[in-house]
């Protein structure tokens, strides 16, 4: 097994030459999303005028599942499968902007999910606004050679064009829902359908062309809507959707009550995850209670809550008060642009100590990649610029927290490297976060993150693998830079052993 980058820089993807073998696999014309264009931001408007003038994603995911019901999707919305008692499954999470990061998880992908019985995609499969005819070059054509069914529940930009493209792909090339009657002049909801961001008539002219990508029969898989579960082996995997303001509508919030009941051991997977940041982030059920009651209530048998949403790994073993542990997981690192994790402060959440929580990209290898990246953005290379070595030892001394990589001797951390941190967001322990009351995860994960996609690796793009057994899951979290040695021997970056008894 090659080292990590838990064991050394190299792990990470620091200090090598040789990029992989996955540019073949791209197509010759990249169209690189700028989220700080003004045109692509007018383009994801929907998430904004659903929190201005209400959210309409309820009703209308409401008249999706009547139409596959119509249609003879099942009642339960179960998918049931044969597969034995022991088998593997893949999660990936924000897979799909269609460029180098995105590519360069599929070589280790493939080579590592060959003998697992099928995938899930966890939130925002297409970007920027879940377009039908994006998914040539951001689903088909990346997971072409995967030769096993996609499953996969939406994040907020496949609702960008109220999940037409998504319904289409993933629930029987759905129909497109009839129009709604206009609403009421100078109403918040008239307000809202003049601005609202609608699919071009003709989207979806290049889809059929694109599904010849993956037509062998073992790849097809066909979803009784946006939210489903999956019974496969001894567990149960529900998929739940977040809609574009992280929220389960009532509907939904019912069905899932009901899908939760009984002894089987179940996984959540979720476009919002439950823990995140550092925070518990619980996920409001329209109507009353949240998503994590549903999921910590012992007879409902959760092991573990999935989420996608945020472009990095995380992992909170939360130990609750009748002695379970649940692990609570972020897992959206599949391509899009890469959510800084050093801007996570010291962790202490839910009785999840520092010792026990787990990221990847590390924290000081975030800080080395953002510190080069706005080093040549600004053409100020030699200030901003720390070596993997200076911005792990400045997290350790900001957090209070032993270093993962221990820094060579040589190593200081200079008045120079602390400003750097200070003016990248570097997280603090909680005493001292009070002091610092500039919102610097809200204005990464809105500003700064987006605009950190770039084509030179290290990319820190990574994927779950989980392995099922009568007694346990292991889950694993396999690290995709870009380079070639982490190509050829994907590296595990975290794992974890979660019983089912």
């Amino acid at each position: 097994m090659s080292h990590s980058s838990r064991d050394t820089a190299e792990g990470a993807g620091w200090g090598t030459e040789e990029r992989g073998a996955y540019r073949q696999l791209m197509p010759r014309q990249v169209e690189k999303i700028s989220w700080l264009n003004p045109r692509t931001l007018w383009a994801a408007r929907n998430g904004m005028l659903a929190s201005w003038f209400g959210d309409p994603t309820g009703r209308t995911r409401g008249r999706w599942v009547a139409q596959r019901a119509a249609t003879g999707a099942p009642a339960d919305k179960v998918i049931r499968r044969d597969d034995p008692d022991r088998f593997s499954f893949l999660v990936i999470g924000d897979t799909g902007e269609g460029d180098d990061p995105q590519y360069a998880v599929v070589p280790g992908l493939l080579k590592t999910g060959q003998d697992t019985s099928f995938a899930v995609l966890a939130s925002d499969v297409i970007y920027p606004v879940g377009s039908a005819d994006d998914y040539g070059t951001k689903f088909f054509r990346p997971y072409q050679d995967y030769r096993a069914p996609i499953y996969a529940i939406p994040g907020n930009h496949d609702w960008y064009e109220d999940l037409g493209g998504f319904m289409r792909v993933f629930c029987g090339d759905a129909p497109p829902l009839p129009p709604e009657p206009r609403p009421r002049p100078l109403t918040r909801a008239w307000l809202r359908s003049l601005l609202w961001h609608r699919p071009r008539p003709d989207d979806g002219r290049h889809l059929a062309e694109a599904r010849a990508l993956r037509s062998d029969p073992a790849q097809q898989a066909v979803q009784p809507g946006p939210y489903w579960a999956v019974d496969a082996g001894p567990v149960r995997i529900i998929g739940i959707d977040t809609g574009l303001l992280g929220t389960v509508d009532a509907e939904q919030g019912g069905w899932l009550r009901e899908v939760s009941q009984g002894p089987r051991p179940k996984i959540l997977i979720t476009g919002s995850p439950l823990y995140v940041d550092g925070r518990h982030e619980p996920c409001a059920v329209e109507g009353g209670g949240t998503v994590d009651d549903i999921v910590r209530d012992p007879a409902h048998h959760y092991v573990a809550a999935i989420g996608g949403d945020i472009h990095n790994y995380q992992r909170y073993p939360v130990r609750l008060d009748d002695g379970r542990t649940l692990q609570y997981v972020v897992a959206g690192g599949g391509g899009a642009f890469m959510h800084a994790t050093h801007t996570i402060p010291r962790v202490s959440v839910a009785n999840v100590a520092e010792k026990d929580f787990r990221c990847y990209p590390l924290r000081g290898d975030s800080l080395a990649f953002y510190s080069r990246l706005y080093g040549r953005r600004l053409r100020m290379p030699r200030f901003f610029t720390l070596t993997e070595a200076e911005a792990t030892a400045v997290i350790a001394e900001r957090l209070g927290i032993p270093p993962t990589r221990v820094p060579g001797p040589d190593t200081r951390v200079t008045r120079r490297v602390r400003l750097v941190a200070g003016l990248l967001g570097t997280g603090r322990r909680p005493d001292r976060a009070k002091r610092f009351r500039l919102p610097v995860r809200k204005i990464y994960t809105s500003l700064f993150s987006p605009s950190s996609a770039t084509c030179s690796p290290p990319f820190f793009k990574c994927f779950l693998r989980l392995d099922v057994s009568p007694e346990s899951v292991r889950l694993r979290c396999y690290a995709a830079t870009g380079n070639r040695a982490q190509e050829l021997d994907p590296p595990v970056e975290d794992e974890v052993t979660i019983p089912l008894g």
